[in-house]
């Protein structure tokens, strides 16, 4: 069996990979970049080794400093994780090349499944059936254009070294695809080093249905049944669940038997996912295989009670696979939730940063990048049908929030995927797990971190995915019409996120009311208020505070208390509040307001408060008063990053809204607009700077003319 195992990776994947290593007594090595040299992930390993500077490109993706790592701790295999360099066919062969063991399909079969367009001869040739598509792949739009018409519109441009939906393009018209091609080559180039493009009929709403292949150096190819991971944005799986609802018996036997026909055809090693599409008409397609452990693992883990690590490490071994076909068994229902830094209130955009502390909800599966507990260890598993593959919230604490207790704070750097961890939940049937996740993502709180907790529990309680008819664009759908289902006794859309700021709102009014005795046990001990003490009549008003979420001023006013509620009105929206100050965390309070629940972190500027997992920040009026003078004309980031595009020059006249500067953060693209029109006076940064949040990048002149 290996005895040493290098984890090429980072994160959560890391961490999932290790505790597999600690159970079978295997010794693994950690690597970490200059961002990551605190990182949880480290823990536990026997010797860890700096690979190189923050940036992916100069650490997690440098294929010589992870060899000579491996080489120089005495490692005899390398596992690569997923992302990074996990479907690099030259990091397998320098990996085998040096002597080590791959923990991963070999480099001829990454070569092949990950060009596409050999992807699709392959399959095709194995009778595995595939979209209409070009038959090579090319940077010329010329050609393109040719594919396109005889495919016939609309059509999807995919990165031909692409993975995870990065850089795709849907072109419904000649006139669009210019523009589509020249942003998805200069994508697949950042981000795989290879710009070709495979163009192939598009299929409107279709479901994305995945299978769990195995195979053996034996001969042996199996699956582990197929997972369900229709639920996306912008190419991007967030929800993911296994089995997958409503399909048929027929169907679900047609993509089973075409997914190891595929494997079997190759001569597949390892673990890999073969991922299909059905049209309207449950007609399958192929779409592209994936030669690694994927990030929605867990759930095919919780039904079959497989741990798939396990799997990898012993097929590369050269041992054979430890089940046959008729020995795998799915029982239950299992749903996973991705957890992602990101605002959804702002187009989803990336947000990295720091949680102050971080509670994760007992009783169900974490896979995260950090735990509760402040010390990097992982905790027990829970709820878990696989040997020892998940942990969870620490133990005992807090009844009112499922059990779990706040532990220390953690980072999430900007260098990296904005996903850090995921939630994942089993039950007997689909209903019960959904029940068990949706608790479970509302009890989850990182206060001082933006991220879509607040989004995916609305999205659970969609009526479409209670249902499960769901399809590649419900998200986006959902997403254009304001949100998700909302929150019980919560309007949709934008009169949803009001009520939210409402209530984050009346649990900042009561994060400041004053102490009623000098119990320092007292939740209310220390606090300060412009409130007389002695005036806490349950009848009347007795205080009143002034707060601002962005540009509009709240006034909210404290009405009454009874025992540990306090009433509240915002505006004319009356709100029962409970509070409580987090032991070990000065500035910390959490509590409930109606139904929902909320954590309140004091900043320097005023309160950051999540309800129900939707982050709203507010100020006391003082600190909002005026204006930025002089810096009005600034145009700044809006995130941590790095520059890749320069869409402006000095004297040019934009108008509202145009693009100006594209930063990446995260491994995504965002683009910083004009906020007014004007004429470009200055431009403060250069392609490949890496800026800071509210960092000027171009300065305009409303005033001005060319």
């Amino acid at each position: 069996m290996i005895k040493r195992l290098l984890i090429a990776n980072r994160g959560e994947i890391a961490r999932r990979i290790a505790r597999t290593c600690r159970r079978l007594g295997i010794e693994y090595v950690a690597v970490h970049s200059d961002a990551d040299r605190s990182s949880a992930h480290l823990a536990g390993a026997v010797e860890r080794v700096r690979i190189g500077p923050a940036a992916a490109a100069e650490s997690y993706l440098d294929v010589d400093a992870l060899v000579d790592a491996a080489v120089r701790t005495g490692c005899d295999a390398v596992h690569p994780g997923y992302g990074f360099l996990s479907e690099h066919p030259g990091f397998a062969a320098a990996v085998a090349g040096a002597g080590l063991v791959w923990v991963g399909p070999d480099a001829a079969t990454i070569t092949a499944m990950g060009d596409k367009s050999t992807a699709r001869a392959l399959m095709a040739a194995a009778g595995v059936p595939v979209l209409p598509g070009s038959g090579t792949a090319t940077e010329s739009a010329e050609e393109i254009l040719a594919d396109a018409e005889r495919i016939g519109y609309p059509v999807i441009l995919k990165p031909v070294a692409g993975g995870g939906g990065k850089g795709m393009q849907v072109v419904r018209a000649a006139a669009e695809l210019p523009e589509a091609v020249a942003e998805a080559v200069r994508l697949g180039r950042s981000n795989f080093g290879d710009g070709r493009l495979l163009v192939e009929r598009y299929v409107e709403r279709p479901r994305h249905i995945e299978v769990q292949v195995f195979g053996d150096d034996h001969g042996n190819v199996v699956h582990l049944f197929e997972r369900e991971c229709s639920l996306q944005r912008r190419h991007q799986k967030i929800v993911e669940e296994a089995p997958a609802a409503n399909l048929a018996p027929a169907v679900r036997a047609e993509l089973l038997e075409a997914a190891v026909r595929g494997a079997r055809s190759l001569g597949y090693v390892n673990a890999g996912t073969f991922e299909f599409i059905l049209d309207a008409t449950d007609r399958c397609y192929f779409l592209e295989v994936n030669t690694r452990l994927q990030v929605e693992h867990p759930v095919t883990e919780e039904i079959t009670g497989v741990d798939l690590v396990e799997w990898q490490l012993r097929v590369a071994d050269g041992q054979r696979l430890p089940l046959d076909q008729h020995e795998i068994t799915a029982t239950g229902h299992a749903v996973e939730v991705r957890v992602y830094a990101e605002d959804p209130a702002d187009g989803f955009r990336p947000a990295p940063g720091r949680a102050a502390a971080v509670r994760w909800p007992a009783g169900i599966r974490v896979e995260a990048a950090f735990d509760d507990t402040g010390s990097g260890t992982d905790g027990a598993a829970s709820g878990s049908a696989a040997p020892e593959p998940a942990f969870a919230g620490g133990p005992g604490g807090d009844a009112a929030f499922g059990g779990a207790v706040f532990g220390g704070g953690a980072e999430v750097p900007a260098f990296y995927d904005p996903m850090f961890a995921k939630l994942i939940a089993h039950g007997p049937d689909r209903p019960s797990a959904l029940r068990r996740l949706l608790p479970a993502v509302r009890d989850t709180a990182l206060p001082g971190l933006t991220t879509n907790l607040g989004f995916l529990a609305e999205l659970l309680q969609a009526p479409a995915v209670v249902a499960g008819r769901m399809d590649t664009h419900l998200v986006d759908a959902l997403v254009s019409t304001g949100t998700g289902q909302p929150t019980q006794g919560e309007p949709a859309g934008p009169a949803g996120r009001t009520d939210r700021v409402l209530a984050a709102a009346a649990c900042a009014a009561a994060m400041q009311l004053p102490p009623v005795d000098d119990a320092p046990a007292s939740p209310w001990h220390g606090a300060v208020g412009p409130f007389d003490r002695h005036r806490l009549d349950p009848v009347a008003p007795f205080g009143r505070v002034v707060l601002r979420h962005g540009r509009r001023t709240l006034q909210a006013g404290l009405t009454g208390r009874r025992g540990a509620a306090v009433d509240v009105q915002v505006e004319s929206a009356p709100f029962t509040v409970t509070v409580a100050a987090v032991p070990g965390h000065p500035g910390l309070y959490r509590g409930t307001v109606g139904d929902r629940r909320w954590t309140g972190l004091r900043s320097p500027a005023g309160w950051e408060l999540s309800v129900d997992g939707h982050r709203v920040a507010l100020a006391a009026q003082s600190f909002a008063e005026g204006g930025s003078g002089a810096a009005d004309n600034a145009v700044k980031s809006l995130m941590p990053g790095t520059v890749v595009g320069l869409l402006c020059e000095v004297g040019d006249r934009v108008e509202e809204g145009d693009a100006l500067v594209i930063v990446e953060a995260m491994k995504m693209e965002n683009r910083i607009l004009a906020p007014f029109s004007g004429v470009v006076t200055a431009i403060r940064c250069a392609v490949r700077d890496l800026v800071a949040t509210e960092q000027v990048l171009v300065e305009l002149d409303a005033d001005a003319e060319a």
